[in-house]
C-alpha cells in the first residue's frame, strides 16, 4: 500500500503550528479551544469580539444549489461553510485530513482506503461514519440523481466498501488520479443520509453537513442565510483557529447586474462581493474604507475554440494567423485594466501541471499572420480589405456568449482580425444556443472556460470522444491527444503526470485549437471591517470560518 497521510497527536501539533505561522498569526495553541454552545473563543490575531452578521454579495442566481446535483460555481460560496470534505486542500495544492484522519492508495491505484474521524456529528444529530460516506458517493452516482457535475468528478467509481464504522474502501474500475482532488471539493462534501432521506427533491432547501455553519433558510432568487454551528470542533489544519466559527450569522444575497455590485459594497448593503468589474475595482482599491481581494482562478484560460473542422478555419496556417492577429495584451489592459494576465495556453497559469514553455507560442506579429494567410491562398484580390479565395471570402462565424466580457473582447479581436484581412461575423446568444451551435459545429470560434483545480479538465475539451456531443469544441481528433490525457487521468505519480500534460499543451497550441485570452481572476472586495477573509485554491470559494468582523 501506498501511505499517503495519518494525523497522530505529534503531527498533529507540528502542521497546526506551522499553519498558523504560514497563514496569519498563530494561536495561543495548537490544540482545541473549548467554547460555551454558541460562542466561539477567540485567539490571538482573532476577534477582540466574537459574533455578528457578515453580508455577502453572490452574483448569479442558480436554478439549483444541492452540491451533489447542480454545477455552478455560485452554489460553492456559501455551501463550503455547511460541508466538511473527506480531505481538504490547502493553497500549496497539498491535501491534508479533514473528515477522514488518513488514507492509502493501493499499489494498483483502485483502491483508495480512508480511516474517518469518529468525533463528528451532522448538523441534524446524525452520527458521520462509514455508512454516510458510502451513502454520499453512492448518491451521486446513482443516475436517479441526475447530477450535473460531481458524477464527473468521481470518475470511473465503482463502489464503496463498508469496512468497518470509521473505514472505508472506495474502489475504482481503473486508476483515477483527481480523486483526492475532488473530494476535496464542496461537489462531492459529505451531506446527512438522514435530512436527505427526509427531504427529498426538496432537499437544496434544507441541506445538513458538518460544517461550521448551519443552513437556517433558502428563498431562491432572494436570499440563504447560514447560522454558526455551536458544535463545531473538527477544522482542519489549513485554518487558524479551532472550535465554533467567529461569526453568528451570514446572509448571501444576490447582485445579478455588475454594476450593482460596487455600488452595494459603498451603500453598506453588502460587506463582501465577487465579480467586481474590473473599472470599479480601481476606485475601490484607492479607497481605504475597502480591501480588495484578487484570487486567480485555476482551470482553463478564457479561450476562443477554433473549429478544425469548419472552413477556414480547418486549415492550421489560418488558424495559426488568427493567434498571431490577436493582441491580446491590447485586450487584457483594455477590458480588464491589467487585473487579468495574458494567457498563453489552454490553462491557467496557476493551475497545477501548467507548462511555461506555451508562452511565446504566439506572439503579436501581424506581418507572420498575413504571409500565413497568403500561403494558404488567402489574398485580397478586389482591394475591400478582406482576403478571398476561391471567389469565397475570408469570413469567420463566431458565437458569444453575454458573460465574462466576452462580447467586450470579441469587438477588439474583429478590429485585430480585420486589419489582417479576416472578417469576423458574431452573435450574442444564450448559453444554450450557444451549446447546440457548438454540438452542430456552426461556429469558427466561440469561447469558454471552467474553472478546475485539476489539469484533468483538458480531457473535457479536447479528447476526441467529447468532439460530437461533448465540450470538444475544436472538433480535434488527434490519437496522441488522447493517449495524453487519458494516463494524465490514470498516472498517480505527479511529476508523470506533469510531463504528460506539458506535452498535450504544447500539442493543443502547435495545432492552433484555440485562442487564448487572458487567465482569470475573480476581483473580490470587501469593508476595511471584515478580516481573516481567505479564498480556496480553486478562487471561487471562501473560507468563512475564521472570518470576523472588526468594530
Amino acid at each position: 500500500m501506498k501511505f499517503v497521510k495519518s494525523l497522530d497527536l505529534v503531527a498533529m501539533t507540528l502542521i497546526l503550528i506551522l499553519a498558523a505561522i504560514a497563514c496569519g498569526p498563530p494561536s495561543p495553541t495548537p490544540t482545541a479551544v473549548s467554547a460555551p454552545a454558541g460562542k466561539a473563543s477567540p485567539t490571538a490575531g482573532g476577534p477582540a469580539l466574537e459574533g455578528g452578521k457578515l453580508i455577502y454579495g453572490l452574483t448569479l442566481t442558480p436554478s439549483g444549489i444541492d452540491p451533489h446535483v447542480n454545477a455552478s460555481s455560485e452554489l460553492g460560496i456559501p455551501l463550503t461553510s455547511v460541508y466538511d470534505t473527506l480531505v481538504w486542500q490547502d493553497l500549496d495544492g497539498e491535501f491534508v485530513p479533514g473528515l477522514a484522519k488518513s488514507w492509502e492508495v493501493s499499489d494498483d491505484g483502485l483502491t483508495y482506503t480512508f480511516h474517518l474521524r469518529d468525533d463528528v456529528v451532522f448538523h441534524d444529530g446524525t452520527p458521520f461514519n462509514a455508512q454516510a460516506v458510502k451513502f454520499n458517493l453512492d448518491r451521486i452516482a446513482d443516475p436517479a440523481t441526475k447530477s450535473q457535475k460531481a458524477v464527473f468528478m468521481l470518475g470511473p467509481y465503482r463502489s464503496t466498501e463498508i469496512v468497518d464504522d470509521y473505514t472505508v474502501k472506495v474502489h475504482f474500475k481503473e486508476p483515477y488520479a483527481p480523486f483526492l482532488d475532488s473530494l476535496s471539493q464542496v461537489y462531492l462534501g459529505m451531506a446527512s443520509p438522514t435530512a436527505v432521506e427526509k427531504w427529498g427533491a426538496d432537499y437544496q432547501l434544507h441541506q445538513v453537513g458538518t460544517g461550521p455553519f448551519m443552513m437556517k433558510e433558502y428563498i431562491p432568487k432572494d436570499h440563504l442565510t447560514l447560522v454558526r454551528n455551536p458544535n463545531y470542533n473538527w477544522a482542519p489544519t489549513i485554518f487558524n483557529h479551532q472550535g465554533p466559527a467567529y461569526l453568528e450569522e451570514i446572509e448571501f444575497r444576490f447582485f445579478v447586474e455588475p454594476a450593482t455590485r460596487a455600488l452595494a459594497l459603498e451603500g453598506g448593503e453588502a460587506d463582501v462581493m465577487g465579480e467586481i468589474p474590473p473599472h470599479d475595482a480601481e476606485r475601490l482599491a484607492k479607497d481605504p474604507a475597502f480591501t480588495l481581494v484578487p484570487v486567480a482562478i485555476p482551470g482553463q484560460s478564457l479561450q476562443f475554440f477554433l473549429n478544425t473542422e469548419k472552413p477556414p478555419t480547418d486549415d492550421l496556417r489560418v488558424r495559426q494567423a488568427i493567434n498571431y492577429a490577436a493582441d491580446k495584451e491590447a485586450i487584457v489592459k483594455a477590458i480588464f485594466k491589467e487585473y487579468s494576465p495574458v494567457a498563453h495556453g489552454p490553462l491557467n497559469a496557476f493551475t497545477m501541471g501548467y507548462d511555461e514553455s506555451v508562452v511565446g507560442m504566439y506572439e503579436y506579429d501581424p506581418a507572420k499572420a498575413k504571409a500565413l494567410l497568403e500561403e494558404a491562398g488567402w489574398v485580397d484580390s478586389d482591394g475591400d480589405g478582406i482576403r478571398e479565395k476561391d471567389g469565397q471570402s475570408l469570413k469567420l462565424e463566431a458565437y458569444l456568449m453575454g458573460w465574462g466580457y466576452v462580447p467586450e473582447v470579441a469587438q477588439l479581436l474583429q478590429a485585430q482580425l480585420r486589419a489582417v484581412g479576416i472578417e469576423m461575423e458574431s452573435q450574442v446568444v444564450a448559453y444554450p444556443a450557444a451549446l447546440e451551435a457548438a454540438r452542430k459545429g456552426k461556429h469558427n470560434l466561440i469561447p469558454f472556460g471552467l474553472s478546475s483545480s485539476d489539469p484533468d479538465i483538458l480531457r473535457t475539451f479536447f479528447h476526441s470522444s467529447n468532439a460530437d456531443s461533448g465540450f470538444n469544441w475544436s472538433k480535434v481528433r488527434d490519437p496522441r491527444l488522447d493517449e495524453l490525457l487519458e494516463s494524465g487521468a490514470r498516472t498517480l505519480d505527479p511529476d508523470r503526470r506533469k510531463e504528460l500534460y506539458a506535452e498535450a499543451q504544447q500539442l493543443i497550441m502547435a495545432e492552433a485549437l484555440i485562442l487564448p485570452i487572458r487567465d482569470y481572476v475573480n476581483l473580490n472586495a470587501a469593508g476595511a471591517k471584515v478580516k481573516g477573509l481567505r479564498y480556496d485554491l480553486r478562487g471561487w470559494f471562501p473560507w468563512l470560518y475564521d472570518v470576523y468582523l472588526e468594530e
